[in-house]
């Protein structure tokens, strides 16, 4: 592989695009052992079969390598930043390397929007970070169009061992239109309610439409803190009414928020907020709590959209 600027104790972020599994195991450990040689930290967090793989070609090599499914690391994928992050300051003042796969066929849409979103936001979260980072992308299975949008949100790309800018990068604060546009409208049949002052009534439909739903007594719990904290942030900054807006189909339960305040950090709720922090610590758990967020921002107000999975894996 050439050596890149990365190499020599930048940011890097690269797209690997691949169709056969030795288009993806060769590129992928040849990235893996140049960096071990180096002595360079390595982290990989991709789905478990692909893994295994992994695995498998880099043989005695592979104990020197943090392997994480991705599947369950990165369900949400609001989960993975704060995962990479604590990597990269674990080993503070060291060059490391991180193989990501975030995106692959079976997402659902909205899933595919916010893995989107946060390969943009990589960009953003590691700016200046002592790290090398490799997302890999199968253009096999995948829409033409998450192709497409891998090359807005990597600044580079790996092609034949040798990194070459994307002409389609977006830069830093870009973010593809999947995942920057205004969210699909709620349902026609979505339950709406308005609040003003009182939250209660708030909580209260939340837990019975969880219930009714079939969550557990756990995660129905979860979100009604989900949906607590944010209709609070209502309250405290939006100065207008919120609306609730609830609905569920045979995979999850939706609920959503709607003011007319504006979030204007693009990683809030992504970073872990320090413990003595003012603020920040209401988004962050309302990502950790949910299994899917979805977050839109901008003068026409901000939507937050909260998904519970039925029958989680």
């Amino acid at each position: 592989m050439a050596e890149s600027a990365v190499a020599q104790g930048t940011f890097g972020h690269a797209a690997l695009f691949y169709r056969t599994e030795d288009d993806y195991v060769t590129p992928i450990a040849g990235f893996l052992r140049e960096g071990l040689e180096a002595g360079e930290p390595a982290f990989v967090a991709v789905p478990a079969a692909k893994a295994a793989l992994l695995r498998e070609a880099l043989g005695p090599d592979a104990g020197r390598v943090r392997f994480a499914d991705m599947t369950a690391m990165g369900r949400n994928p609001a989960w993975i930043i704060p995962r990479v992050r604590a990597f990269v300051d674990e080993h503070s003042g060291r060059h490391v390397r991180y193989v990501g796969e975030p995106v692959w066929e079976t997402r659902t849409a909205a899933e595919l929007r916010e893995a989107t979103k946060h390969e943009a936001l990589i960009n953003l979260a590691f700016a200046g970070a002592d790290a090398d980072i490799l997302c890999p992308y199968d253009t096999a299975r995948l829409d033409p169009a998450v192709i497409a949008q891998a090359h807005q949100t990597h600044p580079e790309l790996l092609c034949d061992g040798l990194r070459e800018a994307s002409a389609a990068y977006s830069g830093p604060l870009g973010l593809p239109s999947s995942c920057s546009s205004p969210l699909p409208c709620p349902p026609h049949d979505a339950m709406s309610f308005t609040y003003t002052t009182d939250l209660s009534e708030v909580r209260a439909l939340v837990e019975k439409h969880a219930r009714d739903a079939g969550l557990t007594d756990a995660r129905a719990a979860d979100l009604v803190l989900a949906v607590s904290e944010v209709a609070a942030n209502t309250l405290r900054h939006a100065r207008s009414p919120g609306t609730l807006s609830i609905w569920r189909d045979d995979d999850e339960i939706v609920c959503e928020i709607h003011d007319e305040g504006t979030i204007t950090d693009p990683l809030a709720g992504r970073r872990r907020p320090a413990p003595d922090a003012a603020g920040g610590h209401g988004l962050w758990l309302v990502h950790q709590l949910c299994d899917l967020v979805e977050l839109r921002s901008d003068s026409n107000g901000t939507t937050v959209r909260m998904h519970m999975a039925l029958n989680p894996l």
